[in-house]
């Protein structure tokens, strides 16, 4: 499912706040020095700070030390070209589009906590499928918060498409349920399916979730297609966390990660991806259903430094 095209405007217009921070910050500590063993160790503690990860600023540490000492590193600039070519190599060549069914109604599943920014970045999900042609459903199986069915509703109303909910309190299985008949019967292209803002420490609505993914399988084989995770890119080393706990429990396929605008350390995307082997599918670079952007490895680390 190709969806999205990526704007490298957009991108760098949305990451404004990290290249003034991450990038612009390195340049001042790098540009123009000699190169030693106190910078390096400078470097080290401005990566982290930025929320690059410690397993990722170890890795990117260690060889900048082994080139320093092999005399193929002499100035800050070496380190800044070093940095953007090393980063790169960390996004294997990978499928990063939206999975689809083979027959019948593609099922997204989208999970995170509460805060994340989950149902607007289901509204931007459907705005760009809506602009491929494609007919989308959405299901409100967020059954615990009346205000959360209400916020999807009122997406739905302003992007042109139906909503299938339940009662408050109810089963958010039996409103999959529904879901998936009706996309079945309408014969929609996608449906995505809203759940409720769950802690991936709560095992029992871990449990829940698990229980809404079989009951999708059995409405519609090879159901969900997609299960993507929403992180909130200002929550930084809580993000990183999420992910590795959903990752445990939740069959997570891809990462939404959202508000990448309002944050000054974007760096949160090479720490997921150093630690956790989920992909980063979109990025969230606004407040409108348009401010989305397809994951691209080279474009995001050429926006993060400024190049």
């Amino acid at each position: 499912m190709g969806i999205f095209r990526s704007t490298i405007g957009k991108l760098k217009q949305g990451l404004a706040r990290t290249r003034e921070s991450f990038g612009g910050g390195l340049k001042s500590m790098l540009f123009g020095k000699r190169l030693d063993e106190q910078l390096i160790k400078d470097l080290e503690r401005r990566l982290i700070e930025s929320d690059v990860g410690v397993q990722a600023t170890r890795r990117l540490i260690a060889g900048i030390r082994e080139d320093f000492k092999k005399g193929e590193l002499t100035r800050g600039e070496d380190v800044l070209a070093y940095m953007k070519r090393e980063l790169k190599t960390m996004w294997p060549e990978a499928d990063r589009r939206l999975r689809e069914a083979e027959s019948g109604p593609t099922v997204i599943l989208v999970t995170g906590i509460n805060g994340v920014g989950k149902t607007t970045s289901i509204a931007k999900l459907c705005k760009a499928l809506r602009d491929e042609g494609r007919s989308v459903l959405l299901g409100a199986c967020d059954t615990f918060r009346a205000g959360a069915v209400r916020q999807l509703e009122i997406w739905a109303e302003r992007l042109g498409v139906d909503v299938v909910k339940g009662q408050q309190g109810g089963d958010p299985a039996a409103v999959a349920f529904d879901a998936c008949s009706a996309a079945v019967s309408r014969g929609v292209d996608v449906l995505i399916l809203d759940t409720a803002g769950r802690l991936h420490t709560q095992d029992p609505l871990m449990r829940q979730l698990e229980k809404i993914g079989k009951v999708i399988d059995k409405q519609i084989s090879g159901g969900p297609h997609e299960v993507l995770l929403v992180l909130d890119a200002t929550s930084g080393q809580n993000a990183l966390r999420q992910a590795e706990e959903f990752q445990k429990s939740a069959g997570v396929t891809g990462i939404f990660l959202s508000k990448l605008d309002g944050t000054a350390k974007g760096g949160i995307v090479i720490a997921i991806r150093e630690s956790v082997d989920i992909p980063v599918k979109f990025v969230g670079v606004g407040e409108t259903p348009e401010d989305v952007e397809p994951f691209d490895p080279d474009g995001f680390i050429e926006a993060m430094f400024g190049g």
